[in-house]
């Protein structure tokens, strides 16, 4: 693995970059101290565009005054993640002594909804994390987040294609901190002991499914309660099957559709891997925030799991001992098709927006920066797991190390369907590929609900 390598992310996008995402009832959260949660998180981009970042804006903040201010802050990571932040405002508010930030971590799956009731009343947070796209667009669409263009931000430190997830009509709503790449992790003692290597082609990964179940071992872990978990397989299935033009095409309506042998074919193989018993039992009941299904991989009951970068914040803070045996590899080549198998699907979360109407701005823009600095953009692709969204830091960590240089060579990344696409043709994404997992309806009948909704919503 290399080590002290600078990140440079050379991102080759085939096609226009795109836009770009658990909901549970909105019960009040109890302030979370860093270290306490335990929880993995979910981890899409704009029209290419000339971004004008002249900053006209007043430098001289509250943070100048003897005015006591209360700044409220919320996102979704826990562990280390959550200790960067903290340690972030520990800085900042030792260095603004009439400043305090409260900090609230909400659990993922719960964060969501938490957001839109908060923006529907008059709690909102001052600054919250979201991972850009279309989530993002619809709080800036009714006038709920502060353009970000003119104000005392450096946006060229940004790398172009995690900062264009949050530009809308060639404004930036928000800035982005990690780029999370979606992966399988592996038990590399289990694969040892049945003579089992990285898969290169989706039939060797057909080939390890069997052996594992051969040996009363649960191939893949998986808890598709919250539906994005599952969603990872369609997406990458597609993706394998007809090119990255697939989505683009359908999404864009420029000559493709969601009823596309592209998705049809997806959904085919999704239920192949449940016909297989490729999952633990269960599966789509079992709830990801629990941490049941990263369990069975700690216990050596499972031995792989399709899932965000994150997973390594999770190892360091719930299970460490996991490290040692951890290993990682892309989803294979699908030999039937037409993707390129350097292709990734990855997130830009987390992304940090401003409430619009926020009391205090020129406070809110400063720790704003604190946020986003050097200093804690180096703390968090050591501690983090993530490939870092920021320019100019050093590459330590041996899995970001092996993810940048993913990212640095892949033909195409793929913004997740939920975060890119309009919420209501997310929501159909999310529930037909969810029947899918279950067995409930077919390939072409989920393929054919997309494209009637997206239709409707032309």
């Amino acid at each position: 693995m290399r080590k002290g390598s600078k990140v440079f992310l050379s991102f080759v996008l085939s096609g226009s970059l795109l836009m770009g995402c658990g909901d549970e009832d909105a019960n009040d959260t109890e302030l979370i101290q860093p270290g306490d949660a335990t929880d993995e998180v979910d981890d899409s981009a704009a029209p290419d565009t000339d971004i004008d970042t002249d900053t006209d804006t007043d430098t001289d903040t509250d943070t100048d005054s003897d005015e006591e201010i209360e700044i409220s802050f919320w996102h979704f990571d826990p562990g280390e993640r959550m200790d960067v932040y903290q340690e972030a405002i520990n800085r900042f508010e030792e260095e603004n002594q009439n400043i305090t930030i409260n900090m609230l971590q909400i659990p993922n799956d719960e964060y969501k909804q938490r957001v839109v009731v908060s923006m529907s009343g008059d709690d909102s947070p001052d600054l919250f994390a979201s991972w850009g796209g279309g989530w993002l667009e619809e709080f800036v669409d009714s006038g709920q987040v502060m353009d970000l263009t003119d104000s005392d931000i450096d946006l060229d430190r940004f790398i172009d294609v995690a900062l264009e997830n949050s530009v809308f009509d060639d404004r930036v709503y928000g800035v982005p901190l990690g780029i999370s790449v979606y992966n399988f992790f592996y038990n590399t003692e289990i694969f040892e002991e049945y003579g089992l290597e990285e898969p290169e082609t989706y039939e060797d990964l057909l080939e390890i499914i069997d052996t594992l179940n051969d040996n009363d071992i649960y191939p893949i872990a998986l808890a598709n309660q919250p539906m994005w978990p599952g969603a990872f397989y369609m997406m990458y299935f597609a993706d394998r099957v007809g090119g990255e033009d697939a989505f683009n095409d359908a999404w864009r309506r420029e000559g493709g559709s969601w009823d596309d042998e592209a998705f049809v074919r997806a959904g085919e193989l999704i239920q192949d891997l449940v016909e297989r018993d490729a999952f633990n039992p269960g599966f789509n009941g079992l709830p990801y925030d629990a941490g049941s299904a990263r369990q069975l991989i700690y216990s050596d009951q499972a031995a792989m799991m399709l899932m965000t970068g994150g997973f390594v914040n999770n190892v360091r803070d719930e299970y460490p001992e996991f490290e040692d045996k951890m290993g990682v590899f892309q989803f294979p080549a699908l030999e039937e098709g037409e993707g390129d198998p350097s292709n990734l699907a990855a997130g830009v979360s987390p992304t940090w927006s401003v409430k619009e109407g926020t009391e205090h701005p020129e406070a809110v823009i400063s720790f704003l920066n604190t946020l986003t600095d050097l200093e804690t953009a180096q703390d968090y692709v050591n501690r983090s797991g993530n490939v870092v969204a920021i320019e100019g830091v050093d590459v330590e960590d041996p899995w970001v190390s092996i993810f940048t240089e993913w990212v640095n060579e892949a033909n195409s990344i793929q913004f997740p369907y939920d975060q890119t696409l309009p919420p209501e043709l997310a929501e159909v994404h999310l529930n037909t590929t969810y029947d899918l997992f279950g067995m409930s309806i077919t390939p072409q009948e989920a393929a054919e609900a997309m494209e009637q909704r997206a239709q409707e919503i032309e």
